[in-house]
């Protein structure tokens, strides 16, 4: 029998229901791709009840996947559980947990034992405020990442030297170590440190109050790759420790904020780390014009200084900095050095025409 033709309505349709094929098929996909590495993760995942073709096209690209963030989330122990037992997370590069709440050492022994396997290629670890975490914490969580790179664990009480002993031994290739405010690690960590993470680049240690010389020297002697080190409120150095600053020849940051023990000594040591592009001097109280001086003579790449509240420097320093460093500066603070006459805005633009912010501390 004859086929009869279709009318022009139901070709219409059609048609309309090819081109909707055709769109979902081929044209979602397409700006799918280009569109999600733009999203955060909320968004991302909300995208996958759209439409099959669009949970289809996201799930076929695993580089979408690689970040789970939870930072300031509620329940975000159970989410990660949750989060690392799918399929399209097995390959996790980078978790976020940073003051996310109900984060114990209980699930991150859920983790090991339930989805560890999700944690092979792990390289960056945030628990920044986890301060539930303790040192068993530490122990599972780095006995299943190997490839960790990048571990943060500021503001814990609850660390000891117990758990950096675990991160040493389960993680051998860690370059950037935040142990901010964890107050009861001692000398005895930044040993392990020193001794197992000699390609280290970033190392931050403020308020971290029981350290002394001694560990610091093991770091400054054994981890010459040091490119930024954050020594913020750490009034027990001396300038024993500051002088060996010298020994970090790829040195870019450096924080002293609260270095009471720092001499002019020290500082003109530390001049040496001739790629120095930031340095904190706030409340180094001991510093005069020598050092800083010293300082503008030797780190001509400087970007940001501050001088906040150091009382023996003057518009002397200022001048010398000008003649090294004015086309390099673009924040200077030099708030509370009384002995500074020239250190209005206008002043300093015509000695620094670079400069674009005039103040660190707050």
């Amino acid at each position: 029998m004859q086929k009869e033709p279709l009318s022009k309505s139901s070709r219409t349709m059609e048609e309309k229901v090819t081109a909707e094929a055709i769109w979902n098929k081929e044209i979602v996909p397409k700006v799918m791709k280009i569109v999600s590495t733009r999203l955060p993760q909320k968004e991302l995942i909300t995208l996958l009840f759209v439409s099959p073709w669009i949970h289809h096209t996201l799930h076929s690209h695993p580089s979408l996947w690689l970040v789970l963030d939870f930072h300031e989330m509620s329940n975000a122990g159970n989410r990660l559980v949750s989060a690392l037992s799918l399929p399209r997370y097995r390959n996790v590069k980078h978790i976020n947990l940073e003051f996310a709440q109900d984060i114990e050492d209980k699930q991150l022994e859920i983790v090991k034992s339930k989805c560890g396997n999700s944690l092979l290629n792990l390289e960056i670890l945030n628990l920044n405020g986890c301060q539930r975490i303790s040192d068993k914490g530490i122990e599972v969580v780095t006995s299943t990442c190997p490839r960790l790179k990048v571990f943060s664990i500021y503001w814990n009480v609850r660390v000891t030297d117990v758990g950096i002993t675990h991160l040493v031994k389960n993680c051998r290739s860690v370059v950037d170590l935040n142990l901010s405010g964890c107050k009861n690690i001692t000398d005895k960590s930044l040993h392990l440190v020193a001794d197992n993470f000699q390609e280290m680049e970033s190392l931050n240690i403020t308020r971290c109050i029981k350290l002394t010389d001694s560990g610091l020297q093991r770091i400054l002697l054994k981890c010459s790759s040091l490119q930024s080190l954050n020594l913020y409120a750490l009034s027990t150095l001396t300038d024993e420790a500051y002088k060996k600053i010298s020994l970090l020849p790829h040195l870019i940051f450096l924080d002293l904020c609260g270095a009471q023990n720092l001499t002019d000594d020290g500082l003109s040591c530390i001049a040496m780390c001739k790629n120095l592009v930031s340095l904190n001097l706030t409340w180094c109280v001991r510093v005069t014009d020598v050092g800083v001086i010293a300082i503008a003579q030797g780190c001509r790449s400087l970007e940001l200084l501050s001088l906040f509240g150091i009382l023996g420097v003057s518009d002397k320093c200022l001048e010398v900095l000008s003649n090294f460093c004015s086309d390099t500066l673009t924040t200077l603070d030099v708030n509370g050095c009384t002995n500074i006459k020239n250190r209005n805005r206008d002043q300093l633009l015509k000695l620094f025409p670079n400069l674009t912010c005039f103040k660190v501390h707050s």
